[in-house]
């Protein structure tokens, strides 16, 4: 059955097909570690993970790159303002190289905690400085490159199509838009390839051109061309990244190599929060730990991430990753029903499941009609070892863990209690050994006032947070 992707470069969906054989080269862009990556962030690392595992499932093999920019991420686009590695470093009184080691272990914690697999390589931008070197180096060599009092810049008039990505008037493009042009530019449009640096800059290399640093773009040339070859198959990011980061890199490439770097660029639309922007400035920058504080798995976000399709906006709310929860919850509950379960299902059925759910990740990574697939079987009245062993190969894809169902349920039981609600709890649970019905509803409502939820089954009292 083919693949099929929607691709950036030529605004439609076409058939995947590697470029070498059974391989399959990918390249992501990952995160700028000089703060905690937050669920929006996380919105493409999934985007990212369904892709790997759907591709893995189609039996290709994979060689994926991801990088980790620990130097050389202006503030601004527009190759303005200051590097976001010194910035955080001057605010929390640390040198750089502590904030990206610090904040590069809680975002790989994060990505297992979502169980997000992890690349074959993981390139950081300070361990390729001369790789980047010779990148510029080649496009100073090929004339797509000049020298300015400030750095490197990349010469946009030698190509013959600029943008080729982002489909925009080149006019909106313009560095002016935001701040001064620099009148050094041959174009107002050029783009920083290498900064030189002011003498109270920490993160700066010997070069041709005097003590320095990478601009952003160039790093991911650089590592893509390193591990993956002039060209590869497929290339991932945010919708963010497409009008600046992927023009420029595309640009970059096409002055040293003549070639477009990647065959397929697949990006990942916005996550909104109450239905509209995340930014620093709202405060509704949630982090995977601020959603456990309020009950939400990193898992039940992974999950939540499922319900909109990648190239369409998803929107945030607590009320609806507080619903997500609990479908996860249920989800488990109905995975270890049909483990339990003894109905025999026909061999045409199963591959039937099989069929449906392949279709579905092979057009475009439909996962909302895959899921509808996987709810589908857990809500099957006939209960199934066979339905089980289909939901556990469909989790490749899903990556929600659900051979673990068990004990995920059972530690959600573990509640650590304020004192004054395990006080009640264990009133109650005297009261109902006593028989004493009257005082056992009495607590219970007064639980409910106080936002727990009591239910009583044949396994004992369960309790949630309302």
């Amino acid at each position: 059955m083919s693949v099929q992707f929607y691709n950036t470069l030529t605004r439609e969906k076409g058939e995947f097909k590697p470029l070498e054989g059974n391989k399959v080269r990918i390249y992501s862009c990952g995160p700028t570690v000089y703060s905690y990556a937050h669920i929006g962030n996380f919105r493409a690392y999934v985007f990212m993970d369904t892709l790997r595992r759907v591709l893995q499932y189609n039996g290709y093999e994979l060689n994926h790159v991801m990088n980790i920019t620990d130097v050389g991420h202006l503030e601004s686009d527009a190759d303005e303002g200051e590097d976001k590695m010194e910035k955080a470093a001057r605010k929390e009184n640390k040198n750089p190289y502590e904030i990206a080691k610090y904040y590069t272990e809680i975002f790989f914690r994060d990505m297992e905690r979502l169980q997000i697999q992890k690349p074959e390589t993981i390139a950081k931008a300070t361990e390729h400085i001369t790789e980047m070197l010779e990148f510029v180096q080649g496009l100073v060599k090929n004339e797509y490159a000049y020298e300015t009092s400030r750095g490197i810049y990349f010469d946009i008039s030698k190509l013959d199509q600029y943008p080729v990505l982002s489909n925009r008037n080149i006019d909106e493009q313009i560095a002016g838009a935001r701040v001064d042009v620099d009148e050094e530019k041959r174009n107002p449009y050029d783009f920083a390839l290498w900064i030189k640096a002011p003498e109270t800059h920490i993160m700066k290399w010997e070069s041709p051109w005097g003590l320095s640093y990478p601009g952003w773009h160039i790093e991911c040339s650089a590592m893509g061309r390193k591990y993956l070859g002039d060209e590869f198959d497929i290339h991932t990011g945010g919708i963010d990244h497409i009008p600046t980061h992927h023009e420029n890199e595309i640009a970059q490439s096409k002055g040293l190599t003549g070639k477009v770097p990647a065959k397929f660029w697949m990006h990942v639309e916005f996550l909104q929060v109450d239905g509209g922007k995340m930014s620093k400035s709202l405060g509704n920058t949630y982090t995977l730990d601020q959603l456990q504080e309020k009950g939400i798995e990193p898992l039940a976000y992974k999950l939540f991430c499922f319900t909109a399709h990648y190239r369409t906006k998803l929107n945030f709310t607590f009320d609806t990753a507080l619903s997500t929860q609990k479908a996860l919850n249920r989800l488990r509950e109905g995975f270890l029903k049909h483990q339990e379960g003894t109905t025999d299902i026909s061999n045409e059925k199963i591959k039937e499941y099989e069929d449906k759910f392949l279709a579905t990740i092979n057009d475009d990574l439909n996962m909302p009609a895959a899921m509808g697939l996987v709810w589908e079987i857990i809500r099957n009245q006939e209960k199934s070892k066979q339905y089980a062993k289909l939901l556990a190969k469909f989790d490749n894809v899903l990556g929600l863990d659900l051979t673990n169902s068990k004990q995920y349920l059972e530690q959600a039981k573990k509640v650590d209690f304020p004192k004054e609600i395990a006080e009640l709890l264990e009133k109650r649970k005297q009261a109902r050994e006593n028989k004493d019905w009257a005082m056992s509803d009495q607590i219970r409502d007064e639980l409910k006032e106080k936002g727990y939820s009591v239910k009583d089954t044949k396994e004992g009292m369960t309790v949630e947070k309302i």
